[in-house]
């Protein structure tokens, strides 16, 4: 919608400027789980599936009914030739005629147009499941995404701190005579490229909230608040129930319905009929008279007309079947490859956190204790501080990768996400 004045279109940007600002200013929260509640609200993908099932539950109504009567209205043994032509009293076999015809379809057919409705509305429901999970699973990687980022700034903060305690070290040893002059612009420089990457993962940070405004709306802005998630990964379950997977099982209402189309195709091999019943009046010294009248399909050409339609309904069964079975083998692959990556990244997380972190703070330790005594140069603790930024900058990348991992593994299984 427009908006027509332009002092409306400058209270509807300041509102959302100040929306923006409030939320951005930590004034409100977003949970991982708020986040897929908003997101299932207003996802449009939602709406369209919700009105697709909608209308595979409608056309399923009429599925197995008989089509609609006909009427019949005419005018019967009319002269145009001879001395009567014209009048439509003159000759006893003149009528008007009006009655109904109702066509009769033999119950294979419509018992296979029910089953193919009902399948129908199966694989549409199926499909909005999928939709869902799919839903849900990418709200929470663009929230995991955006929070790994919101925690790689925060860590700046303590970054820029320990910098500034740098600098006093620097100018302690340059005032006991011990250091070197050039020591003194090596935190500055420091600092600088600390700023350069922070703005780096603020430009990161602002695309990846973009990603997730697609899914929550405004609600992006909000500061996010909860710990990365980590859902349990049970690779005997997963490879268990991998033919439960939801884009796996819609393939056996599809199959259902390709089955109940070509029974519908064989069906058409078998005669339908149809009956009519009416009334013809006539001038009153003739009288009036009432028709009855039985037609039956002549089936008789099937091989250049059902023969075909079978045939092609056949084929469409085996392609749900080759590509069911292209599916499985792909899913296997990718179940495979993510649980190997998430074994990876568990033992990487569990090693950096217990191991290669504390050796890094330990080494900028003893770097800083030995530069302190003048016992080695400033290059050394820079090497170590730097080591350890990358450290722990790795390690929230690595739980970050684990998480997204772990969703990737959770919302593809069907009770698990649902």
């Amino acid at each position: 919608m427009k908006l027509r004045y332009p002092c409306l279109r400058t209270l509807a940007s300041a509102f959302v400027a100040v929306l923006a600002t409030q939320l951005s200013d930590g004034a409100y929260a977003l949970s991982l789980a708020e986040a897929m509640r908003e997101a299932e609200r207003d996802a449009p993908s939602l709406a369209a599936q919700a009105a697709q099932l909608e209308a595979a539950r409608n056309n399923a109504i009429p599925a197995g009914e008989l089509p609609d009567p006909k009427l019949l209205l005419g005018l019967q043994n009319f002269p145009i030739n001879g001395p009567d032509r014209g009048e439509l009293n003159a000759v006893p076999m003149t009528s008007t005629k009006i009655g109904v015809m109702q066509q009769m379809l033999n119950s294979d057919k419509r018992g296979a147009r029910i089953d193919t409705a009902k399948a129908s509305v199966e694989r549409a429901s199926i499909e909005a499941q999928i939709e869902r999970l799919n839903v849900r699973r990418e709200t929470a990687m663009a929230w995991i995404s955006t929070l790994a980022l919101e925690r790689k700034i925060a860590l700046f903060k303590t970054l820029y701190a320990e910098n500034q305690l740098l600098g006093k070290a620097v100018q302690a040893r340059l005032a006991s005579g011990n250091g070197q002059t050039a020591d003194a612009v090596a935190p500055k420089i420091q600092a600088a490229m600390l700023e350069e990457q922070e703005d780096q993962l603020h430009q990161e940070l602002a695309q990846q909230r973009a990603a997730l405004r697609r899914w929550v709306g405004l609600r992006a802005n909000e500061k996010l608040t909860g710990s990365m998630p980590n859902w349990p990964v049970d690779a005997q379950h997963y490879t268990h129930n991998l033919a439960r997977h939801p884009e796996l099982a819609a393939y056996e209402p599809m199959a259902r319905e390709k089955e109940a189309q070509l029974r519908q195709a064989k069906a058409e091999k078998k005669s339908d009929w149809s009956w009519e019943v009416a009334y013809q009046n006539r001038d009153q010294d003739f009288g009036d008279m009432v028709s009855l009248q039985l037609s039956i399909d002549l089936p008789v050409f099937s091989g250049s007309r059902q023969d075909p339609k079978i045939a092609a309904r056949h084929s469409e069964l085996d392609k749900i079947e080759a590509e069911y079975q292209a599916q499985l083998r792909m899913h296997t692959q990718q179940l495979e490859d993510n649980l190997a990556t998430y074994q990876r990244l568990d033992r990487a997380f569990k090693r950096n956190q217990a191991t290669l972190i504390p050796l890094a703070r330990d080494r900028l330790k003893l770097a800083m204790a030995d530069y302190r005594a003048a016992r080695n140069q400033l290059s050394a603790v820079i090497s170590a501080r730097q080591g350890l930024i990358e450290a722990q900058l790795k390690q929230i990348d690595i739980e970050q990768q684990r998480a997204l991992t772990s969703a990737r593994l959770y919302f593809t299984d069907i009770e698990a996400g649902l």
